[in-house]
């Protein structure tokens, strides 16, 4: 699941594809100019790292993503517990809310979570 590590930079550059996918190189070259002052070059470099690793696909100038972004935030999410929280969900969620009040929907929608991860 290493495949799906992506730094902050590549992630907002995958954030531009998961955003405007299918889309053209040269698009996808504006776009990263205007959000994220990219020179073409710096695109294009980004672009090929993320194709090599198999996150990205650039076919006949069209750009677009082999790893869902909601795969890349899984893991993401799942690194960050296990990393910083020694794997407990319940030490991340205290650490999270930290104190903040939850919405009743919020904590409706929270227990059918867990819930559903129960079955």
């Amino acid at each position: 699941m290493e495949a799906y590590k992506l730094y902050d930079a590549e992630y907002k550059f995958a954030c531009l594809v998961w955003d405007n996918e299918p889309m053209k190189s040269t698009e996808l070259v504006k776009l990263s100019q205007a959000k994220l002052g990219w020179k073409k070059s710096t695109t294009y470099t980004v672009l090929r790292k993320l194709c090599e690793r198999g996150i990205l696909r650039n076919e006949n100038a069209t750009v677009t993503a082999i790893v869902k972004k909601a795969d890349a935030q899984k893991y993401e999410s799942q690194t960050v517990v296990e990393k910083t929280f020694n794997g407990s969900l319940p030490q991340f969620l205290t650490a999270f809310l930290g104190g903040k009040k939850l919405t009743e929907q919020e904590a409706e929608e929270l227990k059918r979570i867990i819930e559903e991860a129960t079955r």
